[in-house]
C-alpha cells in the first residue's frame, strides 16, 4: 500500500473497514458522523501509507489505523459542536459490550484482569480511551462528550482503585 498498491488498500479496507464502524459506532450514536469519520480516515491512510513506521516502533497497522479514526472522531465531535449539539453517545444506549472490551477481558488475565473488570464503567472507558486508544484529556472529553476536569478525576479515581486492587 505505501508503494500504491491499490489492491493492497482494497484489502485492508476489506478487512477492516466493519471492524471500524462496529468500534466507532460504539462511541458515536449518529450514522452520518461514523460514515463520515471512515471516509477520512481511510483517505488518510492511503495518502500517509508511506510513513508508517510501526515496525520500527513495535506499533501495528491495526492500531495506527484506529489511533487516525479516533483522532478524526474528535475532530468530527469539535466541528459538530461548533453547529449543534454534540451528538448522542452510543454508550447512553443498551447495548452488549464493545469487542475490545471483551477481547481486553479474554487478553488480560490475572490481578490485572480481575481489576479492571471491577472498575466501574464510567471509570473503565476514561481508562480505555487514554491508555487503549492513546487519546489526550481533551480528545477523551470530547469523545465522551464530558469536562476534562471529569476526564482527569475519573482516570485519576481508575489509576487510584487500580493501585489499590493490585496491592
Amino acid at each position: 500500500m505505501a508503494k500504491g498498491d491499490r489492491a493492497a488498500f482494497e484489502e485492508l479496507y476489506r478487512r477492516t473497514a466493519p471492524w471500524m464502524a462496529v468500534r466507532l459506532s460504539r462511541r458515536c450514536a449518529d450514522e452520518q458522523i461514523v460514515a463520515e469519520v471512515m471516509q477520512e480516515t481511510y483517505l488518510a491512510v492511503w495518502r500517509a501509507a508511506s510513513a508508517f513506521a510501526g515496525s520500527a516502533v513495535g506499533g501495528t497497522a491495526v492500531g495506527w489505523l484506529w489511533t487516525i479514526a479516533a483522532r478524526r472522531l474528535v475532530d468530527a465531535f469539535r466541528r459538530r459542536a461548533h453547529h449543534a449539539e454534540p451528538p448522542p453517545a452510543a454508550a447512553s444506549q443498551p447495548v452488549a459490550p464493545a469487542a475490545e472490551e471483551e477481547v481486553l477481558a479474554a487478553t488480560v488475565g490475572g490481578d490485572v484482569g480481575d481489576a479492571l473488570r471491577r472498575l466501574a464503567p464510567e471509570l473503565r472507558q476514561v481508562l480505555q480511551a487514554m491508555v487503549l486508544d492513546g487519546l489526550s484529556v481533551r480528545e477523551t472529553a470530547v469523545l465522551l462528550g464530558l469536562p476534562e476536569g471529569t476526564v482527569k478525576t475519573r482516570a485519576r479515581r481508575a489509576r487510584t482503585e487500580m493501585r489499590r486492587a493490585l496491592a
